[in-house]
């Protein structure tokens, strides 16, 4: 996928999200491979307007972190074009207008996804960044604000008309939260009418349901966003099932790797044990949901009372792990992690 003269290879983005792609799991997706395009969290433009530390730390990437895009909310169209060329100043490769959040915070503004119910604003919002940066722009929105009213298309027919160069379009509506019926026929339709990339989002979790995606909606990428926390190696999984990617093996010894090697970058990046253990334990129940006594694992990492108890029942989880893959069923009998200490 090409948005102007950014390409996407493969077509597999990393969704931005509150609190999780931050650099630190950016990092990790980065070195584990396969994902063509990533995002940071949504910042409020106005931050990145007034210079304000918070806004300008969230929106910081590594120099060879690209293509990248930073996304920005809010309302007020000056500001929101005042940010973006903040943004385009940074470096980014692209930025993205977020008109999809369904934060209850975020609406309360008139940010997010509370954008679909008021089009004039929305559109110039889109009118005010383009004339803003010369960087491509994108935008991100769910299929509406409500089932009964999915004016996506419409929606982004306008992004398009003004100046946008890709849509994101998310099968949720904004009541939907996380949770409704997947209905891919709204980001179909939308497909229709655009002759810009539109890319896809929404439960796509693995290589069946990024197939599915692709092949029910036509659309030319697909954004993984709470599948790629519990399963950071997603990516590269689709790739190989998809587009012929190199062979993916997930076991113990590359979980362990993983996982601890994003603890040692949180413990870098955070000023205190209590931050990066806390951010660590965010992380870390997603990778062994699904795993043999994978609960076990969740709660005695989340009772961890210092960074050395933290990895040491990481270790002893996945010392287990490794047992029963070769074939020992009984490798988890008798183990109390909660009573491990570092």
């Amino acid at each position: 996928m090409r948005i102007r003269d950014v390409v996407v290879d493969p077509p597999l983005v990393l969704a931005p999200m509150e609190g999780v792609t931050d650099l630190t799991f950016r990092r990790l997706v980065r070195q584990i491979g396969g994902c063509g395009m990533t995002f940071t969290e949504f910042i409020p433009a106005a931050g990145l307007a007034q210079n304000h530390a918070s806004a300008k730390l969230t929106a910081q990437f590594d120099p060879d972190e690209h293509p990248i895009a930073i996304q920005v909310y809010g309302r007020d169209p000056a500001m929101l074009a005042e940010g973006a060329r903040v943004a385009a100043e940074m470096g980014a490769d692209v930025v993205d207008l977020n008109m999809g959040c369904p934060s209850k915070s975020v609406c309360a503004n008139s940010g997010g996804s509370s954008l679909l119910r008021e089009p004039d604003v929305a559109r110039d919002i889109v009118r005010a960044i383009r004339a803003a940066v010369t960087i491509p722009f994108t935008v991100k929105m769910r299929t509406g604000w409500d089932p009964a009213h999915k004016n996506a298309p419409q929606i982004a027919w306008m992004c398009q008309e003004e100046g946008a160069e890709a849509v994101t379009i998310h099968w949720r509506t904004r009541t939907d939260l996380y949770g409704g019926v997947r209905e891919l026929d709204t980001i179909a339709e939308v497909k229709r009418r655009l002759s810009i990339p539109v890319v896809a989002n929404g439960d796509i979790v693995d290589a069946e349901s990024a197939r599915d995606t692709f092949a029910r909606t036509g659309c030319d990428a697909v954004m993984i966003g709470r599948g790629a926390i519990k399963n950071p190696w997603v990516f590269r999984e689709i790739g190989q099932a998809l587009f012929d990617g190199p062979a993916v093996v997930v076991d113990a010894d590359e979980k362990q790797r993983v996982l601890l090697g994003y603890f040692d970058s949180v413990q870098v990046g955070r000023r205190t044990e209590t931050g990066a253990l806390g951010r660590f334990k965010k992380i870390a129940k997603y990778f062994t949901t699904g795993l043999p006594h994978g609960d076990l694992f969740q709660r005695a990492v989340l009772h961890a009372m210092s960074a050395d108890d933290a990895r040491a029942r990481v270790i002893a989880y996945f010392d287990r792990l490794r047992q029963f893959e070769r074939g020992d069923l009984d490798a988890f009998e008798g183990l109390d992690l909660e009573r491990v200490a570092g």
